[in-house]
């Protein structure tokens, strides 16, 4: 089985498909409404009643659990709301200053590969890395994206030191996607040591702040709709969500 660093990345759409819906929600969104709308959007599509979507948010401080999560790696359950997700993976955290891309694609009019898709949103995340001079780099040992720290202490085994800064997480009902990605603009990292962050323990977790680079979430959501429409085609602009708001 080859690599995903070999996999062919672009998951254009099949020609004359309309532009992906793509919405940025102002403030910080309810998750368990994030979650019901996901739902409801995932089934529109697949009954073609609607059209694609890329949804932009920030929660307020929580973890969220996997269908991988192991009970272990919840070290302070009583620090934030826990909700069962529903996708992929392990624990991970969100909160303000942390861009969650929520993407919803039938991926029956691009490419029906699961493997290839998880690369593809790797590719996406890179290449908006790129545009601030960050190299994010794709391990095929674990999903999401790293930076190397030259500035930290090599690990034992002389290897250098990297973070995480952005997480991927996904499920897929009929070929259409739900949930997506975090990337780490500038949250309050001391927020992720309730959690075995996707459950790697060796590495540490960063953001574009933390790495010196004054990035707002504005210049992020500018560079995540011109990497996207690289890799997966064109999205338009649309209003926000008239969704509830957390408290």
């Amino acid at each position: 089985m080859p690599e995903r660093s070999q996999l062919a990345t672009s998951f254009l759409p099949v020609p004359g498909s309309e532009p992906v819906e793509w919405r940025i929600e102002p403030g910080l969104t309810d998750y368990a409404t994030a979650l019901a709308f996901m739902e409801q959007r995932a089934e529109a599509i697949r009954s073609g009643a609607t059209g694609e979507m890329v949804w932009l948010v920030e929660h307020p401080p929580l973890y969220t659990a996997g269908t991988s999560a192991q009970p272990a790696d919840l070290i302070d359950p009583d620090r934030f709301p826990v909700y069962a997700a529903g996708r992929g993976g392990e624990y991970t955290y969100h909160g303000p200053g942390q861009r969650v891309a929520y993407v919803m694609l039938d991926l029956k009019r691009r490419r029906e590969d699961v493997r290839a898709f998880v690369a593809a949103l790797e590719e996406w995340i890179i290449q908006t890395l790129a545009a601030f001079t960050v190299r994010g780099e794709r391990r095929e040992d674990r999903v999401g994206v790293w930076v190397v720290r030259p500035d930290r202490p090599p690990m034992p085994d002389g290897q250098p030191a990297e973070d995480k800064i952005a997480a991927i997480g996904i499920r897929l009902r009929k070929w259409v996607s739900f949930h997506g990605i975090a990337i780490n603009v500038e949250p309050d990292l001391t927020h992720f040591g309730g959690i075995v962050p996707c459950g790697v323990a060796d590495h540490g977790v960063t953001s574009l702040v933390d790495l010196g680079l004054p990035v707002t979430m504005t210049d992020l959501d500018l560079a995540l709709k011109a990497a996207f429409e690289t890799v997966f085609g064109p999205a338009a602009l649309a209003e926000a969500l008239p969704a509830r708001k957390a408290g």
